[in-house]
Order: structure tokens, then C-alpha cells, then sequence
């Protein structure tokens, strides 16, 4: 008895396709909801609560860009009388005199949160890779140290920031040792430059022990007959971390990239637990300025600190489109 082969499947028709585009993404959405509707039931109440939560407050921040709100024109209820809205839109105002307006506030801000930014990524991802390389070999009390350096990611981050405040103050602890080896005191939490290494400072010290674990994880995951074949091939120690580690890290550390620079860029804790809204203005980045306008004055600025905000998305979301399209390009040209 001859038992016929199963039949190869035919390759998708090229016109299919198409046809299938011309459709329209509701038909495709249709379909998919027949065909995964429990996905869809489970997903529901994550995107409600995310739609009330952060889609709603967006929009309302959004709008409130195009008028000149504030604590005074901006409706609200006392009691049983409600008092409208008084507030006039102004079309693109606001965002021209943020970006160019008389007191030139936004550019130096804007600066500062690139240079913080910056300096925090390249700091935590060096420090991170260093330790998780040390932590990935074969050495006593490994575990120990692990635990150890994963501590301050550990504690919930005020308590950090509140210690290295009580640390860095003028007769803390810092300021004792340095006057101890013959140093003197340093302003860490008045001075404007001394205010910036402080920031960078705590936020490296907040920042690096989740970028050694993800590291570390990247690390185990690499072959280890790829180091001995380059070892056997006569490479030298360096020649092994670049050939073979940073490659094998790639999807982990373009990863990682992208969300400390994210992270990082929008890190209103390390800056407003740390010097508050009383200190120096030039240590404020984007998002503590924006809080400034908001909370720091009378009346409240709804207006410009939406803005703030509402340019703080826009970077990062533009920021993000290139780097995943240059990620997306450097992978082709790996491939």
C-alpha cells in the first residue's frame, strides 16, 4: 500500500498579501480579537487603568500647552460653588517663549540634563560592565560581594538619597574625613559646581548595581567555548573582551543604554531629594524645572510647565526613534 506525501504548502500569494494590506488595520484588528479574544480580555484592564492614569492626564497636559493656565484661571470646586475656566488659548505662545523667551530658562536646563545624562549612562554601563566582569570569574567570596554591591539597588532609593544628604552636609561625615587627611570642607549641597558632582555622584551610586546584574546576566549567557577557541587562537586578555565579551553584550547593552538614558534623563528624585526646590537653580535638569513652574511659585504656571513637559516627551520619543533605527542598522550589518 503506497501512502501518498503530505502536500507542501503553498507560498503566499504576493496579490494576497497586498489584498490583505488593502484591507486595513480595523479588519486585522477584527481578526485578531476572534482569534486571541482572551489576550484581549486580559489586557483590557491594564490599558483602562493605563488610559485614566497616564493617557487622560497627557491629553489634559497637552492641551494645557496651547493656553496660559494657571492656579488663578484654571476651574475648580470650593465647597459647593464650582468656578470655570478663565484661561485663553494662545496657539504656540507658550512654547515660543519657553524655547526663546525673556528669561532664557530652558536652554541652560536643557544643557545641563544632556551633560548629567550623558555623564550618568557612560558612568553606570563603564562601572556596571568593570564589576560584572570581576563578579563573572571564579573567585572567594563571590557571592558575598554580589550581595554587597547589590545593596544600594536594595534600599528604596529615598532612603539612599536621604543617607548621602546627612553624608554630604556640611558637617557630615564626607566633609569630616576630607578635613581629616588635610583636604577641607567642601560644599556638596550649596555650591553649584559641587552640586553637580554630588548629583552625578549618588545618581552612579543609585544607578550602577542594576546595570552590573543585567550585565552579569549578559555575561553567563555567553558560550564559554568562544573564549577558549579565542584563547586557543593565541588572544590576548584585552583581545577576548573586545572580540567576544562587548559582542555577546550587544543585546544586552543596547538595552540598557536606551533605558538609562531614559531613566536617567527623567531622574527628578536624585535632584529634588537631594537639594529640594531652595538651592541653586543651575543644578535643576528638565523635569525638576518643569516641577518648579509648576509647585515652586504663585500661582502655579500650568501652562509652561506642561510645555516643559510635553518637550521633554518629544525629545525622548525622537531620541528613541533614531536609536532603534541605528540599533536596527548596526544588527543588519552584523548579520
Amino acid at each position: 500500500m503506497t501512502v501518498a506525501a503530505p502536500a507542501k504548502a503553498a507560498p503566499p500569494d504576493p496579490v494576497d498579501r497586498a489584498e490583505a494590506r488593502r484591507r486595513g488595520p480595523f479588519r486585522r484588528i477584527r481578526q485578531s480579537y476572534d482569534q486571541f479574544w482572551y489576550a484581549w480580555a486580559m489586557c483590557a484592564p491594564v490599558v483602562v487603568v493605563l488610559g485614566l492614569l497616564v493617557g487622560y492626564p497627557l491629553v489634559l497636559g497637552v492641551m494645557y500647552t496651547f493656553t496660559d493656565a494657571t492656579s488663578l484661571n484654571v476651574g475648580h470646586t470650593i465647597g459647593v460653588n464650582h468656578i470655570p475656566d478663565t484661561f485663553s488659548w494662545v496657539g504656540l505662545k507658550t512654547y515660543v517663549d519657553i524655547l526663546s523667551g525673556p528669561d532664557n530658562q530652558f536652554w541652560p536646563h536643557f544643557g545641563w540634563t544632556i551633560v548629567w545624562t550623558v555623564t550618568c549612562v557612560v558612568l553606570t554601563i563603564s562601572l556596571g560592565l568593570g564589576l560584572a566582569v570581576l563578579l563573572n570569574r571564579k573567585v572567594r567570596g563571590r557571592t558575598a560581594y554580589r550581595m554587597l554591591l547589590i545593596l544600594p539597588w536594595a534600599v528604596p532609593t529615598f532612603v539612599t538619597i536621604f543617607s548621602w544628604r546627612l553624608l554630604l552636609a556640611d558637617d557630615g561625615l564626607v566633609n569630616s574625613v576630607l578635613g581629616f587627611v588635610g583636604i577641607g570642607h567642601v560644599q556638596w549641597l550649596s555650591d553649584p559646581l559641587w552640586q553637580r558632582v554630588a548629583a552625578i555622584a549618588v545618581n552612579v551610586w543609585v544607578g550602577v548595581p542594576f546595570m552590573m546584574v543585567s550585565m552579569l546576566g549578559g555575561l553567563q549567557a555567553i558560550p564559554g567555548e568562544l573564549y577558549e577557541a579565542a584563547e586557543m587562537d593565541g588572544a590576548t586578555a584585552w583581545q577576548r573582551f573586545r572580540n567576544v565579551t562587548l559582542p555577546g553584550l550587544r543585546p544586552v547593552s543596547s538595552t540598557l543604554v536606551l533605558l538609562g538614558i531614559i531613566w536617567t534623563f527623567n531622574q527628578f528624585n536624585v535632584i529634588y531629594l537631594l537639594f529640594g526646590t531652595t538651592n541653586s537653580d543651575s543644578v535643576q535638569i528638565l523635569v525638576t524645572y518643569s516641577f518648579r513652574l509648576f509647585f515652586g511659585q504663585e500661582p502655579m504656571d500650568y501652562a509652561r510647565a506642561a510645555t516643559v513637559g510635553v518637550l521633554c516627551l518629544s525629545i525622548l520619543v525622537v531620541f528613541t526613534e533614531f536609536y532603534r533605527r541605528w540599533i536596527r542598522r548596526m544588527q543588519g550589518d552584523a548579520a
